[in-house]
Protein backbone atom coordinates (compact mmCIF):
# COMPACT_ATOMS: atom_id res chain seq x y z
CA UNK A 1 0.00 0.00 0.00
CA UNK A 2 1.49 3.38 -0.73
CA UNK A 3 1.83 5.59 2.05
CA UNK A 4 0.99 9.33 2.39
CA UNK A 5 3.56 11.73 2.43
CA UNK A 6 3.80 13.81 5.68
CA UNK A 7 6.50 16.88 6.73
CA UNK A 8 7.12 17.91 10.31
CA UNK A 9 7.71 21.68 11.24
CA UNK A 10 9.56 22.18 14.11
CA UNK A 11 12.69 19.47 15.34
CA UNK A 12 12.38 19.83 19.03
CA UNK A 13 10.66 17.50 21.86
CA UNK A 14 7.39 17.17 20.23
CA UNK A 15 8.81 17.22 16.33
CA UNK A 16 11.05 14.82 16.61
CA UNK A 17 8.58 12.27 18.57
CA UNK A 18 6.21 12.52 16.47
CA UNK A 19 8.50 11.78 13.64
CA UNK A 20 9.94 8.89 15.41
CA UNK A 21 6.48 7.36 16.36
CA UNK A 22 5.22 7.98 12.66
CA UNK A 23 8.29 5.92 11.49
CA UNK A 24 8.10 3.22 13.39
CA UNK A 25 4.22 2.55 14.15
CA UNK A 26 2.61 3.73 10.95
CA UNK A 27 1.28 1.96 8.13
CA UNK A 28 -0.44 4.77 6.90
CA UNK A 29 2.04 7.83 6.76
CA UNK A 30 5.25 8.25 5.72
CA UNK A 31 7.39 10.86 7.26
CA UNK A 32 9.62 12.08 4.08
CA UNK A 33 10.76 15.36 5.98
CA UNK A 34 11.48 17.00 9.37
CA UNK A 35 12.15 21.06 8.68
CA UNK A 36 13.84 23.06 11.44
CA UNK A 37 15.61 26.23 11.81
CA UNK A 38 18.46 24.85 13.90
CA UNK A 39 21.15 22.43 12.08
CA UNK A 40 22.51 21.29 15.26
CA UNK A 41 19.46 19.93 17.25
CA UNK A 42 19.47 16.91 17.87
CA UNK A 43 15.82 16.42 15.94
CA UNK A 44 17.27 16.36 12.93
CA UNK A 45 20.49 14.62 13.16
CA UNK A 46 17.48 12.20 14.11
CA UNK A 47 15.84 12.60 11.34
CA UNK A 48 19.35 12.01 9.18
CA UNK A 49 20.24 8.92 11.33
CA UNK A 50 16.37 7.60 10.49
CA UNK A 51 17.12 8.26 6.61
CA UNK A 52 14.07 11.44 6.52
CA UNK A 53 15.23 14.74 4.86
CA UNK A 54 16.66 17.53 7.14
CA UNK A 55 16.06 20.95 6.25
CA UNK A 56 17.17 23.41 8.48
CA UNK A 57 15.99 26.82 6.61
CA UNK A 58 12.57 26.27 7.69
CA UNK A 59 9.22 26.21 5.77
CA UNK A 60 10.64 29.12 3.38
CA UNK A 61 13.12 27.03 2.32
CA UNK A 62 11.74 23.73 2.00
CA UNK A 63 8.48 24.59 0.58
CA UNK A 64 11.27 25.68 -2.29
CA UNK A 65 12.16 21.89 -2.75
CA UNK A 66 10.39 19.52 -5.65
CA UNK A 67 9.91 17.79 -2.51
CA UNK A 68 6.90 19.83 -1.04
CA UNK A 69 5.57 18.81 -4.03
CA UNK A 70 5.07 15.34 -2.78
CA UNK A 71 3.85 15.97 0.60
CA UNK A 72 -0.18 15.55 1.53
CA UNK A 73 -0.12 16.58 5.15
CA UNK A 74 1.72 18.75 7.14
CA UNK A 75 2.40 18.67 10.85
CA UNK A 76 3.14 21.69 12.87
CA UNK A 77 5.24 21.36 15.91
CA UNK A 78 6.82 24.67 15.79
CA UNK A 79 5.40 27.50 18.67
CA UNK A 80 2.14 29.28 17.62
CA UNK A 81 3.40 32.45 16.67
CA UNK A 82 5.34 30.66 14.47
CA UNK A 83 1.96 28.33 12.99
CA UNK A 84 0.69 31.71 12.02
CA UNK A 85 3.37 33.06 10.17
CA UNK A 86 3.19 28.89 8.62
CA UNK A 87 -0.30 29.10 7.78
CA UNK A 88 -0.08 32.34 6.18
CA UNK A 89 2.35 30.38 3.67
CA UNK A 90 0.36 27.18 3.27
CA UNK A 91 -2.89 28.25 3.49
CA UNK A 92 -1.87 29.07 -0.12
CA UNK A 93 -1.28 25.53 -1.11
CA UNK A 94 -3.40 22.47 -0.68
CA UNK A 95 -1.28 20.85 2.04
CA UNK A 96 -3.64 19.75 4.94
CA UNK A 97 -2.55 20.53 8.32
CA UNK A 98 -2.24 19.04 11.95
CA UNK A 99 -0.76 21.97 14.19
CA UNK A 100 0.34 20.77 17.68
CA UNK A 101 0.95 24.31 18.75
CA UNK A 102 -1.66 26.56 20.83
CA UNK A 103 -2.61 29.07 18.10
CA UNK A 104 -6.06 27.52 17.52
CA UNK A 105 -6.81 29.03 13.97
CA UNK A 106 -8.47 25.59 12.88
CA UNK A 107 -10.65 24.11 14.64
CA UNK A 108 -10.05 22.30 18.10
CA UNK A 109 -9.77 18.23 17.71
CA UNK A 110 -9.71 15.62 20.02
CA UNK A 111 -10.10 12.65 18.46
CA UNK A 112 -12.19 10.85 20.69
CA UNK A 113 -15.01 13.63 20.93
CA UNK A 114 -14.92 15.34 17.58
CA UNK A 115 -12.58 14.39 14.66
CA UNK A 116 -15.53 12.70 13.00
CA UNK A 117 -17.16 15.96 12.40
CA UNK A 118 -13.51 17.54 11.38
CA UNK A 119 -12.44 15.00 8.82
CA UNK A 120 -12.23 17.49 6.07
CA UNK A 121 -10.91 20.44 7.76
CA UNK A 122 -8.02 22.09 6.14
CA UNK A 123 -6.22 23.03 9.26
CA UNK A 124 -6.89 21.13 12.45
CA UNK A 125 -5.60 22.52 15.85
CA UNK A 126 -4.66 19.43 18.72
CA UNK A 127 -5.49 22.23 21.67
CA UNK A 128 -2.64 21.24 24.51
CA UNK A 129 -1.12 18.26 25.99
CA UNK A 130 -3.10 19.28 28.88
CA UNK A 131 -6.32 19.66 26.77
CA UNK A 132 -6.23 15.83 24.68
CA UNK A 133 -5.65 14.51 28.27
CA UNK A 134 -8.79 16.19 29.92
CA UNK A 135 -11.12 17.13 27.96
CA UNK A 136 -12.16 13.48 27.20
CA UNK A 137 -13.12 13.48 30.86
CA UNK A 138 -15.21 16.76 30.83
CA UNK A 139 -17.31 15.32 27.77
CA UNK A 140 -17.69 12.27 28.94
CA UNK A 141 -19.59 13.88 32.24
CA UNK A 142 -21.10 16.48 29.96
CA UNK A 143 -23.04 14.01 27.67
CA UNK A 144 -24.61 12.93 30.73
CA UNK A 145 -24.88 15.87 32.82
CA UNK A 146 -24.65 19.81 32.50
CA UNK A 147 -21.49 20.78 33.70
CA UNK A 148 -21.59 24.54 35.10
CA UNK A 149 -18.02 24.38 35.66
CA UNK A 150 -14.60 22.47 34.75
CA UNK A 151 -11.19 23.04 35.85
CA UNK A 152 -8.15 21.48 35.05
CA UNK A 153 -4.58 21.08 36.16
CA UNK A 154 -2.15 19.29 34.54
CA UNK A 155 1.16 18.70 35.60
CA UNK A 156 4.03 17.84 33.48
CA UNK A 157 7.86 17.31 34.06
CA UNK A 158 9.88 20.79 33.89
CA UNK A 159 12.65 18.15 31.88
CA UNK A 160 9.88 17.30 29.32
CA UNK A 161 8.87 21.13 28.52
CA UNK A 162 11.07 22.38 25.68
CA UNK A 163 11.43 25.85 24.71
CA UNK A 164 8.41 25.59 22.51
CA UNK A 165 6.23 24.38 25.49
CA UNK A 166 7.25 27.00 28.20
CA UNK A 167 6.81 30.15 25.60
CA UNK A 168 3.80 29.19 25.28
CA UNK A 169 2.19 28.71 28.56
CA UNK A 170 -0.61 31.82 28.21
CA UNK A 171 -1.65 30.40 24.99
CA UNK A 172 -1.77 26.87 26.90
CA UNK A 173 -4.33 28.53 29.37
CA UNK A 174 -6.21 30.66 26.97
CA UNK A 175 -6.41 27.77 24.49
CA UNK A 176 -6.92 25.11 26.86
CA UNK A 177 -9.75 26.82 29.13
CA UNK A 178 -11.86 27.36 25.60
CA UNK A 179 -11.63 24.16 24.11
CA UNK A 180 -12.89 22.90 27.67
CA UNK A 181 -16.35 24.65 27.05
CA UNK A 182 -16.16 24.28 23.01
CA UNK A 183 -15.43 20.53 23.23
CA UNK A 184 -15.89 19.00 26.63
CA UNK A 185 -19.39 20.87 27.15
CA UNK A 186 -18.60 23.15 30.84
CA UNK A 187 -20.36 25.98 30.45
CA UNK A 188 -16.94 27.71 32.22
CA UNK A 189 -13.63 26.20 31.94
CA UNK A 190 -10.50 27.43 33.40
CA UNK A 191 -6.86 25.49 32.80
CA UNK A 192 -3.77 25.51 35.13
CA UNK A 193 -0.33 23.62 33.91
CA UNK A 194 2.32 22.91 36.56
CA UNK A 195 6.18 22.53 35.59
CA UNK A 196 7.40 20.28 37.97
CA UNK A 197 11.05 20.06 38.63
CA UNK A 198 11.42 16.90 41.13
CA UNK A 199 14.03 15.28 40.05
CA UNK A 200 13.88 12.30 39.48
CA UNK A 201 11.34 13.60 36.95
CA UNK A 202 7.71 12.86 37.44
CA UNK A 203 5.20 11.31 34.93
CA UNK A 204 2.16 13.67 33.74
CA UNK A 205 -0.30 13.91 35.95
CA UNK A 206 -4.08 15.44 35.58
CA UNK A 207 -6.67 16.62 37.38
CA UNK A 208 -10.07 17.26 36.23
CA UNK A 209 -12.75 18.72 38.18
CA UNK A 210 -16.14 19.37 37.38
CA UNK A 211 -19.37 21.01 39.08
CA UNK A 212 -22.48 19.35 38.37
CA UNK A 213 -26.00 20.04 39.69
CA UNK A 214 -26.81 16.43 40.53
CA UNK A 215 -26.68 13.13 38.80
CA UNK A 216 -26.58 9.20 39.02
CA UNK A 217 -22.90 8.58 40.07
CA UNK A 218 -22.40 5.19 38.65
CA UNK A 219 -23.64 6.10 35.19
CA UNK A 220 -21.15 8.94 35.14
CA UNK A 221 -18.40 6.87 36.07
CA UNK A 222 -19.37 4.40 33.81
CA UNK A 223 -19.00 6.75 31.08
CA UNK A 224 -15.90 8.23 32.41
CA UNK A 225 -13.88 4.48 32.26
CA UNK A 226 -15.62 4.51 29.05
CA UNK A 227 -14.02 7.48 27.49
CA UNK A 228 -10.34 6.07 29.24
CA UNK A 229 -10.37 3.19 27.76
CA UNK A 230 -11.37 5.00 24.25
CA UNK A 231 -8.80 7.26 24.64
CA UNK A 232 -5.96 4.65 25.50
CA UNK A 233 -6.36 2.68 22.11
CA UNK A 234 -4.20 5.32 20.75
CA UNK A 235 -2.42 6.25 23.95
CA UNK A 236 -1.60 3.78 25.70
CA UNK A 237 -0.01 4.88 28.99
CA UNK A 238 -3.28 7.31 29.89
CA UNK A 239 -5.17 5.99 32.34
CA UNK A 240 -6.89 6.46 35.67
CA UNK A 241 -4.76 6.90 38.69
CA UNK A 242 -7.59 5.79 41.37
CA UNK A 243 -11.51 5.57 41.41
CA UNK A 244 -13.75 8.85 40.22
CA UNK A 245 -14.29 10.68 43.09
CA UNK A 246 -17.86 12.45 44.03
CA UNK A 247 -18.45 14.93 46.64
CA UNK A 248 -21.89 16.90 47.72
CA UNK A 249 -21.03 20.54 48.02
CA UNK A 250 -22.61 23.39 49.65
CA UNK A 251 -22.16 26.87 49.28
CA UNK A 252 -18.69 26.30 47.99
CA UNK A 253 -17.24 29.64 46.46
CA UNK A 254 -16.03 29.32 43.00
CA UNK A 255 -14.07 32.95 42.19
CA UNK A 256 -14.18 32.18 38.41
CA UNK A 257 -17.88 31.56 38.89
CA UNK A 258 -17.69 34.83 41.38
CA UNK A 259 -20.41 33.30 43.00
CA UNK A 260 -20.99 30.02 45.48
CA UNK A 261 -22.15 26.58 44.20
CA UNK A 262 -23.98 23.92 45.56
CA UNK A 263 -24.38 20.68 44.29
CA UNK A 264 -22.05 17.32 43.04
CA UNK A 265 -18.05 17.84 42.68
CA UNK A 266 -16.89 15.71 40.42
CA UNK A 267 -13.12 14.42 40.66
CA UNK A 268 -11.06 12.63 38.39
CA UNK A 269 -7.15 12.15 38.85
CA UNK A 270 -5.10 11.19 35.56
CA UNK A 271 -1.65 10.18 34.59
CA UNK A 272 -0.14 9.54 31.14
CA UNK A 273 2.61 7.94 30.44
CA UNK A 274 5.00 8.14 27.56
CA UNK A 275 5.44 5.09 24.80
CA UNK A 276 9.39 6.26 25.25
CA UNK A 277 9.91 6.43 20.97
CA UNK A 278 12.13 9.62 21.54
CA UNK A 279 11.91 10.86 25.41
CA UNK A 280 11.89 8.91 28.42
CA UNK A 281 8.06 7.74 29.61
CA UNK A 282 7.55 10.44 32.17
CA UNK A 283 7.34 12.50 29.01
CA UNK A 284 3.50 11.51 28.46
CA UNK A 285 2.70 15.09 27.61
CA UNK A 286 4.49 14.44 24.92
CA UNK A 287 2.89 11.38 23.72
CA UNK A 288 -0.35 12.05 24.18
CA UNK A 289 0.15 14.82 21.84
CA UNK A 290 1.96 13.39 19.05
CA UNK A 291 -0.50 10.04 19.53
CA UNK A 292 -3.65 12.54 18.82
CA UNK A 293 -1.86 14.27 16.15
CA UNK A 294 -1.02 10.80 13.86
CA UNK A 295 -4.19 9.08 14.71
CA UNK A 296 -6.09 12.17 13.34
CA UNK A 297 -3.97 12.48 10.06
CA UNK A 298 -4.57 9.13 9.94
CA UNK A 299 -8.07 8.58 10.16
CA UNK A 300 -7.79 11.97 7.70
CA UNK A 301 -6.11 9.63 4.88
CA UNK A 302 -8.71 6.73 5.48
CA UNK A 303 -11.66 9.31 5.00
CA UNK A 304 -10.29 10.62 1.74
CA UNK A 305 -9.50 6.55 0.61
CA UNK A 306 -13.38 5.70 1.44
CA UNK A 307 -14.42 8.97 -0.42
CA UNK A 308 -12.08 7.86 -3.75
CA UNK A 309 -13.76 4.63 -3.26
CA UNK A 310 -17.02 5.53 -3.25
Amino acid sequence: MNRTKVAILGSGNIGTDLMVKISEQSDILEISALVGIDPDSNGLRRAEKLGVTACDGGLSEFAETPQFNDIEIIFDATSASVHKENYTVLSRTDKRIVDLTPAAIGPFVVPTVNLDRNLDAANVNMVTCGGQATIPIVHAISRLQDVAYAEIVASISSSSAGPGTRANIDEFTETTARAIESLGGARMGKAIIVLNPAEPPLIMRNTVYCLIDCGEEAAIESSINEMVAEVNQYAPGYRLKQSVQFEEVVNLYIPDLGSNYTGLKVSVFLEIEGAGHYLPAYAGNLDIMTSAAMTTAERMVAEYDREKVA
